[in-house]
C-alpha cells in the first residue's frame, strides 16, 4: 500500500489536521516509510509467540485493605493555611 496526496489529504481531514505545503513531501515519504516497515513485520511469523499484556515481568504484591489510624479533622484543620469552619479553603482552579 502506498500513501498518495489524495489520500494523505483526505486522513489530514479526517485527524483534523492542518499541513503545511512544504512539509507535504516529507509526511508522504515518513507515512510510506512506516506502512513499508509494518509490511516487513507482517511478514515474521509469530505461530509460536504468545500474546503478552505488559512489557514488565514485575508481579505486582496486593496488601488486604485494612482500616487504619485516621487524622483527627480539627487537627488536620489546625495546620491548614487557610480553612472555613470545616472546610479547606483551596485556591480556584476553574472559571
Amino acid at each position: 500500500m502506498e500513501i498518495d496526496r489524495p489520500l494523505l489529504n483526505k486522513l489530514a481531514h479526517l485527524s483534523r489536521l492542518e499541513l503545511d505545503e512544504k512539509d507535504i513531501d516529507s509526511t508522504l515519504a515518513d507515512l510510506n516509510n512506516i506502512i513499508t516497515w509494518v509490511e516487513k513485520l507482517q511478514e515474521v511469523n509469530t505461530d509460536q509467540a504468545e500474546p503478552i499484556t505488559s512489557m514488565s515481568l514485575e508481579v505486582n504484591r496486593w496488601r488486604e485493605d485494612e482500616p487504619g489510624p485516621h487524622l483527627d479533622q480539627q487537627r488536620a484543620l489546625s495546620q491548614a493555611p487557610e480553612k472555613d469552619n470545616d472546610f479547606f479553603k483551596v485556591p480556584k482552579v476553574l472559571e
